[in-house]
């Protein structure tokens, strides 16, 4: 069973714990700046989304990647970088159309969400429940319609 994370923005606080978590886990170093999951901030509004790789079934950046860096997990579903196959030639930045690759100037490699190897900190930082792990089948389209129902204007 394949899993996904699900994001909902309106339990976000910003306390960017999954920010934190994240880079912890991926670098060693608490640096918001190289998390792989990002938190957008709505200032007018006060309002916070998370957001970060999708794991798209079509994967733009995988389908680019001119070395074939971007492979699928089979086992987790994420679409992970191969850094020492990696170039840098940054073409998958490009490719993504929700701007979650991301180039690292000090190794010259990319990198994007690979859920933790399928156990993703993120999820586990966050203290409200806007990020969880979930069964992939519970995330998508249906969801989003559902969601996007309930929210319309009376």
């Amino acid at each position: 069973m394949l899993r996904s994370l699900q994001i909902e923005p309106e339990k976000c606080t910003g306390c960017l714990q999954c920010e934190m978590a994240c880079s912890y886990q991926a670098e060693g170093v608490f640096n918001p700046a190289i998390s792989r999951i990002k938190v957008f901030t709505f200032h007018e509004e006060g309002r916070f989304v998370p957001y970060t790789c999708t794991q798209c079934s079509e994967a733009w950046c995988m389908h680019a990647c001119p070395v074939e860096a971007i492979v699928l997990n089979e086992e987790t579903g994420a679409k992970d970088v191969l850094a020492d196959k990696c170039v840098g030639c940054k073409v998958c930045t490009i490719a993504c159309p929700f701007g979650t690759v991301n180039y690292n100037q000090k190794t010259s490699v990319v990198y994007k969400c690979d859920l933790c190897g399928g156990d993703p900190e993120c999820a586990k930082a966050c203290p409200t429940d806007c990020i969880t792990y979930v069964d992939s089948d519970h995330t998508g389209f249906e969801r989003m319609k559902a969601h996007a129902a309930q929210n319309l204007p009376k």
